[in-house]
């Protein structure tokens, strides 16, 4: 199972973009506290549209609740990590996969990454930017975990409880 950890999310409109990219792929969402926001804030609504109903997540009073809750391989996103994140084979895992993502201002407690070096990554930037926005980070990282596990589960056309595989046949010769 794949999993998204925010620690200390700041902003509501990136937690809510999170958590509609967590609907869409089917993967839970771990919120550790403090939050930036009240859970049921309306841009926190308003950023996950009309998925909110369908958000598998969990709170957390703190890393420490976080960790004696749940077990499995953790990576750690960070401007600090050494190695990017598309060398990790997370297809070998045989564990519960943790994306563990920073909150916007500071990232992860500096503490919790000393501790796991060998598991911090990084996406490859400049040396312009300190960081990427925080739900375009998890989409990316994310959609790669999901690329080597080939996508499992999700579907690969438009779904016929949307718009339909042949929605674009009614506007030929337009």
């Amino acid at each position: 199972m794949i999993n998204i950890v925010l620690y200390e999310p700041e902003i509501p409109q990136n937690t809510g973009n999170i958590m509609r990219t967590c609907v869409g792929t089917n993967v839970k969402l771990h919120l550790i506290e403090p939050l930036g926001f009240k859970i049921d804030d309306t841009k926190l609504r308003r950023s996950a549209v009309d998925y909110y109903d369908y958000i598998n997540y969990e709170t957390y009073k703190n890393w420490d609740e976080f960790i004696k809750k749940n077990k499995g391989d953790f990576y750690f996103l960070t401007r600090y990590g050494k190695k990017s994140y598309h060398h990790v084979k997370f297809n070998e895992a045989n564990k519960d996969i943790y994306l563990v993502f920073g909150k916007e201002s500071t990232g992860i407690d500096k503490k919790i990454l000393a501790n796991h070096l060998e598991n911090c990554l990084r996406i490859p930037t400049t040396d312009k930017v300190r960081s990427l926005n925080l739900s375009n980070t998890v989409a990316i990282v994310l959609f790669e975990v999901l690329r080597q596990f080939d996508f499992n589960g999700l579907i690969d056309h438009e779904p016929d409880t949307l718009k339909g595989t042949d929605f674009l046949d009614q506007f030929k010769g337009e």
